[in-house]
């Protein structure tokens, strides 16, 4: 490492050390050992909260508005009591203190990704593109006109594109393109990622899903899906790991359990909020509830009721600053969050996060999910698909040339619980591969 890297990976320690010092003061200067209570109040807050969503996912009827109102009311009741006790403010800005250490000291320890290396322009890109993706993004950005003008071959997909853009791409090389683009959802974007890998031929992703997560965490712009195109002229390349749930290939996550089973209603494309709530109740806790085994990396769990796969580790199960992000895409392993909730006391026990007993995180080079079928419903990517048990899922590091704009790529960040005596001792100078 640099003495430049050296002298930044200190500075983020220190101000990580810092912010979790002053995030401890704050509400002991302002309510000395009384701040313990006022914690545990906010974790009944919580647990109340938790139990409140599970009556509203697993129950219905008078029992599901009950929980609804439970789920409402308890934090609105918690920060009611911190606001009349003049802890509102103090209990703010610790929690802003602790995100501050956290993704600090993240940062400090953070290994560096593969760097990018400059990419010569394409000499025969081909993209396929999906009009009706995110309401219309397509026509909307005008991203055909904008990539043909730019030298792209573009195809745009009619009906049943689902079975033929693995097909198109196929042909597409055959016909000499040197680079692969995706305008369009991220399971398009999975079927052509696996043709690019196959071939060892440059990717390029387009954002113009109604979420493409994948983009996301790519660094690219939602908003703006035409940046995406600079990429063909001012572009860089990077390694990024692809997923594999059986033979199919998952740029995000798979799948398996409640989620899974409630993508495959044909109902939930058209009323996903109401098709979720009609028949979380049964997956849930009725006598026909999903009930999965998994296998990773020395690690057994039985009766989860969900279960994500995902194409690199999301850093936290529930993140409200960085919805559903990952801070690599690089790191060749998978992540695992499995979810077994099976009463309101085990849904209260929530509250206590990563150490929860109906929680499982971890990350593995392979996982072995079970089922008690001979198929297991998988979401994959948001496709639902049915694959023989057990499924194997596994990761192929840096299988994917991914193109994209200079300007796209993120600061390097840390993922998941901070490694505390390292920081500190980053925090002291002390290099760990020094003397």
């Amino acid at each position: 490492m640099s003495r430049t890297g050296v002298r930044r990976d200190t500075a983020w320690a220190r101000l990580a050390l810092l912010a979790l010092a002053a995030g401890v003061l704050v509400p002991l200067l302002a309510a000395g050992l009384r701040s313990v209570l006022w914690a545990l109040l906010g974790l009944a807050g919580l647990a109340l909260a938790a139990v409140g969503l599970w009556w509203t996912l697993a129950r219905s009827g008078v029992v599901r508005i009950a929980g609804a109102a439970l789920c409402a009311a308890a934090p609105l009741t918690v920060l009611a009591l911190y606001a009349a006790g003049g802890m509102l403010g103090p209990a703010a800005l610790s929690l802003a203190l602790w995100a501050l250490a956290a993704g600090a000291a993240r940062t400090a320890v953070a290994p560096g990704p593969a760097e990018p290396v400059s990419a010569p322009p394409p000499g025969r890109p081909w993209a396929v593109m999906n009009p009706r993706s995110g309401g219309g993004k397509v026509d909307r950005f005008r991203l055909a006109e904008r990539a043909r003008t730019a030298g792209v071959r573009v195809v745009l997909l009619g009906a049943g594109h689902h079975q033929d853009v693995a097909a198109l791409a196929e042909d597409a090389v055959r016909d000499g393109a040197d680079l692969l683009a995706v305008a369009g959802g991220d399971g398009t974007q999975a079927l052509v990622a696996e043709v690019a890998a196959r071939h060892d031929v440059p990717f390029m992703v387009i954002p113009a899903g109604t979420r493409n997560h994948f983009a996301l965490d790519l660094g690219l712009d939602r908003n703006d899906p035409a940046k995406a195109l600079d990429a063909l002229t001012d572009g860089v390349e990077l390694r990024v790991d692809l997923g594999f749930a059986a033979d199919r290939v998952f740029v995000n996550n798979a799948s398996f359990g409640t989620y899974a089973a409630v993508v495959g209603d044909p109902a939930y494309r058209e009323e996903k909020r109401r098709t979720t709530l009609r028949m979380m109740p049964g997956l849930l806790s009725g006598p026909s509830a999903p009930r999965l085994g998994m296998r990773a990396d020395g690690t057994r769990a039985d009766g989860l009721q969900a279960l994500l796969v995902s194409n690199n580790p999301y850093p936290r199960a529930v993140d409200a600053s960085r919805p559903g992000r990952r801070e690599r895409l690089d790191s060749g392993r998978l992540g695992v969050l499995g979810v077994r909730v099976e009463s309101a006391a085990r849904a209260a026990g929530l509250a206590r996060g990563p150490r929860a007993a109906g929680l499982l995180r971890l990350t593995a080079g392979e996982v072995v999910v079970e089922a008690d079928t001979p198929a297991v419903p998988a979401g994959v990517d948001g496709e639902h698909v049915l694959l023989p048990a057990p499924v194997v899922c596994r990761t192929a590091p840096g299988a994917l040339r991914v193109r994209v704009p200079r300007g796209a790529v993120r600061t390097r960040r840390g993922s998941g619980a901070p490694d505390w005596l390292r920081v500190t001792r980053l925090a002291l100078g002390r290099r760990e591969d020094g003397p």
